[in-house]
């Protein structure tokens, strides 16, 4: 999916939501949604990066609510997929305490099955375009897996192709299940700050990112998240929002997770894109 932005039109991209309605509702009303249906206005698409469920207490009614924005105005709000939807889509990969409802998981797996769970989208302006994905892409899967695609565009098409053909690369995981850091970890597992960020700081970026997932800074403790000792003096912070915005060669690499745990991290708001 690609979003060309006309004049007049916003992109939120939303993070890690956690299973907190109420924080999603309220930024939802922030945008803009009408307070008495929760319609999104005409000129509003929505891109949420994944991880709707887990931890926060309502996992079941922020995905019910995103299947009405799927049914209602599906050309308004575009679902991506994180690593803790996948838990219901295949064998899971790690211990999670938390098992959502029948109910839930069946609609997790029809948006999947339906197509309306990607794995990733494109936005495109005059000045920079900007693939959205949960965890980032890395420049080692970039190049091994997708071949290297010179756009977010292509490299957007090339991913939502993955789960028709090569399903389980989709899923390669990193350091976080215990393995070595990897450079060409893949979109939804990527770590910020040990994979994703350096395994582009000596390549050109072929176009900006957008991801949720992990941070290269730790909003709960204050301080960077570890990686190469540069990435402090490449990376702004808005503290408002929770953004970690990393500047590197060719490109962006902007970070929208704001780190909710069982209780929400505040305050924290969406990543907007619009022209006037």
């Amino acid at each position: 999916m690609t979003l060309p932005l006309a004049p007049g039109r916003r992109v939120a991209v939303i993070g890690d939501v956690a299973g907190h309605l109420d924080e999603l509702v309220g930024e939802l009303d922030r945008l803009g949604a009408d307070p008495s249906t929760g319609l999104l206005p005409p000129n509003l698409v929505v891109i949420q990066v994944g991880d709707l469920v887990h931890r926060g207490p309502d996992s079941a009614g922020v995905v019910a609510l995103v299947d009405r924005y799927l049914t209602e105005q599906p050309e308004q709000w575009l679902q991506l997929v994180g690593n803790h939807e996948a838990q219901y889509l295949r064998e899971p990969a790690f211990d999670w305490p938390e098992q959502l409802p029948d109910e839930v998981t069946d609609t997790l797996r029809r948006w999947w099955e339906a197509g309306q769970l990607r794995v990733a989208a494109a936005l495109t302006t005059r000045a920079e375009s900007y693939l959205v994905t949960h965890a980032g892409l890395t420049a080692g899967f970039w190049r091994a897996v997708l071949d290297a695609p010179p756009d977010a565009r292509q490299a957007a098409l090339a991913l939502n192709a993955l789960p028709r053909g090569r399903r389980d690369v989709v899923f390669r995981a990193g350091e976080l299940l215990g393995r070595r850091r990897d450079q060409s970890a893949g979109p939804l597992w990527a770590v910020a700050s040990t994979e994703l960020v350096p395994s582009w700081q000596d390549s050109l970026m072929p176009f900006s990112q957008v991801h949720g997932h992990t941070s290269v800074y730790d909003w709960a403790n204050h301080r960077f998240a570890g990686g190469p000792a540069t990435t402090p003096s490449l990376t702004e912070l808005d503290e408002e929002a929770k953004h970690a915005v990393v500047s590197l060669r060719g490109g962006r690499i902007i970070g929208v997770d704001p780190g909710h745990g069982e209780q929400p991290r505040r305050p924290w708001r969406s990543w907007e894109l619009s022209l006037p």
